[in-house]
């Protein structure tokens, strides 16, 4: 009984802090949105965020070890960057690049030249 109500409080208190932690830049940032540093977080942020998670993607996702060394992530993240190029849609890139890794996971398709 008492390990429900820890539970129960140790959710709650995490809920609070996630949702602190999303509002309180809001907040803050309100009164500051035409401050230079702030359009510059804006504006180079979001493109450093995309670079380190499709570094730490290609090095943590690929198998580097075989005939085509490390084809089975960057096949999809080619086809991210073309269609992307092609037509200029965040959403239709990342859903065809997801789509495309995740058959090649789950059939094992570069599996031989892995």
């Amino acid at each position: 009984m008492v390990e429900s109500y820890y539970l129960a409080a140790f959710i709650a208190v995490s809920a609070l802090a996630t949702f602190a932690t999303r509002v309180v830049p809001f907040l803050f940032f309100e009164k500051h949105t035409d401050h230079p540093l702030v359009k510059h977080i804006g504006r180079f942020l979001p493109a450093a965020v995309m670079a380190l998670l499709a570094t730490v993607f290609l090095q943590r996702s690929s198998g580097w070890q075989g005939q085509l060394p490390g084809a089975d992530a960057l096949i999809p993240a080619f086809l991210v960057i073309a269609i992307h190029l092609w037509r200029r849609n965040a959403l239709l890139s990342i859903a065809a690049g997801t789509i495309t890794y995740m058959a090649i996971q789950q059939t094992g398709l570069l599996l031989g030249a892995l």
